[in-house]
């Protein structure tokens, strides 16, 4: 199974990972903000994740790590 971190104080909610999930389980969590003042990208079922790590690349601050 797939494990996806984030260092979500770095996050600045830009959304490219949300925008390139084959399946569709990140969003922005606009309940929350982060130390910088953004709203940070989460993931809502772990479980359906295939460590594909097209977020971690797409990702420009590098705040995602995708462990297999």
């Amino acid at each position: 199974m797939a494990k996806v971190t984030f260092a979500t104080d770095l996050c600045k909610g830009c959304g490219l990972c949300v925008e390139v999930c084959p399946k569709k389980i990140l969003r922005l969590n606009k309940e929350k903000l982060n130390a910088k003042g953004h709203y940070p990208a989460e993931m809502t079922d772990q479980d359906a994740c295939i460590a594909c790590a097209f977020c971690a690349t797409m990702c420009p601050d590098c705040v995602i790590t995708v462990e297999k």
